[in-house]
C-alpha cells in the first residue's frame, strides 16, 4: 500500500481488515469481563466474600487472556502452516528475550495451583513482609508491615513491629522458585508470640511467674476458643502432633539475672497490641510487688580534666529495660 508516495510494506487492505477486527475482538472480551466482574461484585456478598471475588477476578483474567490470545491467532493466522512457523519463531523470541517475565507468570500460575497464598493473608516474599492486596499474572502487591527489632531488614523499614508502614510494594511473582514464602495466616491463622522478663535471683520467682501467666492468659487468643478445626489442620496437613496452646512461662539461668520468657497464641494481625496489653499488665503487677525488672549495672570512671568515661559491666538483652 502506498500512502503519502510511500510504500509501506506489509500494510495491505487485508491486513488493515484484520487489525479493526482484531482491536474491535480485544475491546469486546475486555468489555464482558468488566461486566462479569460487576456482576460478581453485586451477587457476591457476605463473610467469604472477599475471597470469593478474588478468585472469581482470576479465573476472569485467565480466560479473558486465552480467549484473546485464540482469537487474535484465529484471526491472522488463517493457515495452520503460518501458524506453526509464526509460533515457532515467537515462542523462540519470548524465551530469549523475556525470560524473567516468563518465569513471573510461570510462578503466578504455582501460586494459584499451589494455594501458596492468597488475596488477604499476610506473607513474606522476596525480602518484602506485608499483606497481600493483588495478585496480577507478573507481579504481586503487598501492604509492607514493619519487622521486630534485632531483625536483618535494615533502617528501610523504621516500623519495629508487625503493623503496615504505609508503604505499598510490589514483588515479582518468579521469587517464590528462588526464596522461601513465609505464610502468616493459611492453614493456621495463629502465630506463637514470646516475651521476657529479667528479674533478681532473690527476687520471688514463684510471684513474678503467676504475674507474667495471669497477664498472658488474660490477653492472649484463649486456648478453648481456638478453632478446633485449625488444629486438626495442622495434624491433618502437616503430621503434627498436638500442640500446647496454654501460655507457659520458661525460664533461664544467666550470669546476671533470671529470664522469665512466657510464650502464648497470637492471632496474625494485631499482637503488637496484645502484647502491649500483657506488658502493662506485667509492669502494674511487679510494681505492686514491689519488685523491679533487673537491668544492667554500669560504672562512671571520672577522668583527668572533667572528662567521665562510662563502661558497661556486661551488655543488656534484646528487651533488657531499667525497672
Amino acid at each position: 500500500m502506498e500512502f503519502l508516495g510511500v510504500h509501506w510494506v506489509g500494510l495491505t487492505a487485508e491486513n488493515g481488515r484484520r487489525l479493526i477486527l482484531s482491536v474491535l475482538f480485544v475491546a469486546a472480551v475486555l468489555a464482558v469481563r468488566a461486566g462479569l466482574r460487576r456482576l460478581v461484585l453485586g451477587f457476591v456478598q457476605g463473610d467469604g466474600a472477599r475471597q470469593a471475588r478474588f478468585w472469581t477476578h482470576q479465573g476472569l483474567n485467565l480466560v479473558a487472556a486465552l480467549v484473546i490470545v485464540l482469537g487474535l491467532m484465529s484471526i491472522w493466522f488463517d493457515d495452520p502452516a503460518r501458524l506453526a512457523t509464526a509460533l515457532g519463531l515467537f515462542s523462540a523470541g519470548l524465551a530469549f528475550a523475556l525470560q524473567r517475565v516468563v518465569t513471573a507468570f510461570a510462578g503466578y500460575i504455582v501460586i494459584l495451583r499451589g494455594n501458596n497464598f492468597t488475596v488477604g493473608d499476610r506473607i513474606s516474599m522476596g525480602g518484602v513482609r506485608g499483606d497481600v492486596i493483588a495478585l496480577g499474572f507478573i507481579q504481586t502487591t503487598l501492604m509492607e508491615m514493619g519487622v521486630a527489632p534485632n531483625s536483618d531488614a535494615g533502617p528501610s523499614v523504621w516500623v519495629k513491629s508487625r503493623q503496615f508502614t504505609g508503604r505499598i510494594v510490589t514483588v515479582s511473582n518468579a521469587k517464590i522458585f528462588e526464596e522461601p514464602v513465609y505464610n502468616y495466616t493459611r492453614d493456621f491463622p495463629f502465630i506463637w508470640e514470646e516475651m521476657t522478663v529479667t528479674v533478681r535471683y532473690e527476687d520471688d520467682r514463684a510471684l513474678v511467674e503467676r504475674v507474667v501467666l495471669e497477664a498472658a492468659r488474660r490477653h492472649a487468643v484463649d486456648p478453648d476458643e481456638l478453632s478446633a478445626e485449625a488444629a486438626r489442620t495442622l495434624e491433618r496437613r502437616f503430621d503434627l502432633q498436638r500442640l500446647d496452646f496454654a501460655p507457659r512461662v520458661f525460664v533461664r539461668l544467666t550470669p546476671n539475672w533470671l529470664e522469665m520468657n512466657v510464650r502464648f497464641m497470637s492471632r496474625d494481625h494485631g499482637t503488637r497490641a496484645i502484647k502491649d496489653l500483657i506488658a502493662r499488665d506485667v509492669l502494674d503487677g511487679l510494681d505492686r510487688a514491689g519488685i523491679r525488672v533487673a537491668s544492667v549495672p554500669y560504672r562512671v570512671t571520672e577522668m583527668p580534666g572533667g572528662n567521665a568515661r562510662g563502661a558497661a559491666a556486661v551488655e543488656p538483652p534484646a528487651g533488657g529495660r531499667d525497672g
